[in-house]
């Protein structure tokens, strides 16, 4: 059997045969040719000819014997070659990079924000860096009754080595947060006079701060079966003699077995803290909680031609540190994907699971008024299964598009607290804080979302999340939006001028909040808050490459919407401001 190299050669020599010899004395007729067009081929042009042809008789019958003769002569040649000369490009001016930049802003509302980031080269391989921010408002939030304002600083410092075969770096960080639970429910106070209502809210002292304190870092490896490892502690506390403590690291290794890469992360995750109180006051000791998840991820990836799979599984147990509730998971880790029609169209699918570790300063970066009163425990996603399409409508249009049907164990969800008018209570107990509850949820959820760049100077972007949720206890999934849409457009106007707008909509929500005063004669029901929609927008000028001055507008529409129950938000806020970059 004649081998592929071998036919590849004698179809080679065949091109070669007819393309040189000719019958002897035989002439090739001339004909006349107009050029009506030309043509300018393009890869779209090109296709493969994926029938043989037939074989004509013609072409069957023996072949004559052709002989070849060479004479060769020398031939004397006086040309000289000139040397050639490189066409001149104009190239663009190459933009200068700062390692450094402080911004400053002041608006409305007695808005202030700062940023300071640093940093400095000590050798040729290790460096030291540090990041300064602050946001704070002044408050006078329309008809809200106690004080509103809020301030947000921190600073993080890190020190870091990058070599050939091994980076790492550690960091520090210290952030304070101040608050105020200033969102007390409508028709607050109606149990009391006019006079006893107003003595009741010059006593709120509505203040409330946290404090956080971060140490971590990690370490990669280029050429190793120990890929990474990363390492965090946190120790977050609150004005309330609430306190937690947060450990997780997680290593990661990949090793080679029969042409496969297996990559395998490990995870040990710990969180345990105390509440001085619960929410009616009721206990003699703190309200302690902790507990430590310990994880194996493994996985792998198989490609083949256009079909790429990723097959894992995620083996946690989770023990409790206060009680005796240990459990053993199992989740999924699955991904598929199929390029139907190259990068213009590829389906995929899949299966994730995992187990969340929930912590006093996690819940409150989602919603910073919270009583300090909570009860914290895990939640686990049991998978979510997800299937969709992505690709491009053209060199410059990208899309997505996926349905998913998520399953929750422990889910934890915001709700409001009952309360009531009495002047006993603490300050967050006025109808004005949140707890926390747990519920068993499934989530049918469809994504869809459009990328365009329509030049170099204007960018679009849309997407948007519908939900639908089942709950198994609560009556509700209670502040858990039904739809979510976003939009944004960056444009570069000119070299030196530049603008963006961004949109963004909520849906209902529900809520439930139960004056526990008025309880024996009222029927409560779920409370609806209205969805709302916040425009934004920025525009800027950069004067030099070091100096780019900004002007931002949030809540165009002057919008008194409220993203929790009771908590209007700030109006139409303006913030001007400018950039400096710098090197020392």
């Amino acid at each position: 059997m004649i081998s592929i190299q071998n036919k590849i050669s004698i179809a080679l020599l065949l091109v070669v045969h007819f393309g040189f010899a000719q019958e002897k004395d035989k002439t090739i007729g001339s004909q006349t040719v107009n050029v009506v067009k030309p043509y300018t081929p393009t890869i779209s042009d090109a296709y493969k000819i994926k029938d043989n042809p037939p074989l004509e008789d013609e072409g069957n019958k023996a072949k004559e014997t052709i002989n070849y003769n060479i004479f060769s002569f020398p031939v004397a040649s006086t040309f000289t070659p000139s040397k050639g000369k490189a066409e001149g490009v104009e190239k663009a001016k190459r933009e200068r990079t700062f390692g450094n930049y402080a911004t400053l802003g002041v608006g409305n509302y007695g808005t202030l924000i700062g940023e300071l980031f640093v940093t400095q080269d000590l050798g040729n391989n290790d460096y030291v860096a540090g990041m300064f921010r602050h946001h704070s408002s002044q408050g006078g939030i329309k008809e809200v009754e106690l004080n509103d304002e809020f301030y947000d600083t921190s600073l993080n410092l890190a020190y870091g080595m990058n070599d050939r075969y091994m980076s790492w770096n550690v960091e520090a960080g210290y952030q304070n947060q101040i608050y105020n639970w200033y969102g007390l429910p409508e028709g607050f106070g109606s149990t009391l006079s006019l006079d006893d209502r107003e003595m009741l809210l010059e006593s709120i002292s509505p203040k409330h701060v946290y404090n956080t304190i971060t140490l971590g870092g990690n370490i990669a490896f280029s050429e190793s079966v120990f890929e990474k490892v990363n390492v965090n502690y946190t120790r977050f506390m609150d004005g309330f003699d609430s306190a937690e403590n947060r450990f997780y690291v997680k290593p990661s290794f990949k090793v080679n077995i029969m042409d496969f890469d297996i990559k395998t992360d490990v995870i040990v995750d710990y969180v345990g803290g105390n509440f001085k109180n619960n929410y009616q006051q009721t206990n003699v000791t703190d309200i302690k909680y902790g507990f430590t998840n310990f994880g194996i991820v493994p996985s792998f990836v198989l490609n083949e031609d256009d079909w790429t799979l990723k097959l894992g599984a995620g083996l946690f147990y989770s023990m409790d540190n206060e009680g005796s509730r240990n459990k053993f998971f199992v989740y999924p880790q699955v991904n598929a994907s199929y390029k139907i029609v190259n990068d213009l169209m590829i389906f995929y699918a899949g299966a994730q699971g995992t187990l969340n570790q929930n912590s006093y300063a996690n819940l409150v970066s989602q919603n910073p008024f919270l009583s300090p009163t909570l009860l914290i425990e895990p939640t686990s996603n049991l998978y979510d299964a997800f299937v969709g399409l992505k690709g491009k409508l053209a060199n410059n249009i990208s899309y997505n598009i996926s349905g998913s049907y998520l399953s929750e164990n422990n889910k934890a969800l915001f709700k409001s607290n009952n309360f009531t008018e009495n002047s006993a209570n603490q300050d967050y107990a006025f109808g004005n804080s949140f707890g926390v509850v747990y519920d068993d949820i499934s989530t049918t959820r469809f994504y869809a979302e459009l990328k365009a760049d329509f030049s170099e100077n204007v960018t679009f972007g849309i997407n948007g999340t519908f939900n639908s949720y089942k709950t198994d206890e609560q009556q509700e999934a209670w502040n858990l939006p039904t739809m979510q849409l976003s939009s944004t457009l960056d444009v570069q106007i000119t070299p030196k001028w530049f603008a963006g707008f961004n949109i963004f909509y909520v849906g209902e929500r529900k809520d439930l909040q139960i004056n526990s005063d008025l309880a024996t004669f009222i029927n409560y029901a779920p409370i609806t808050l209205e969805s709302y929609f916040d425009a934004n927008a920025h525009v800027g000028y950069k004067h030099s490459e070091r100096l780019t001055a900004f002007l931002r507008f949030n809540n165009i529409a002057n919008q008194n919407y409220e993203k929790w129950l009771n908590y209007p938000v700030q109006g139409f806020q303006v913030v001007v401001g400018a950039n400096y970059k710098f090197d020392f």
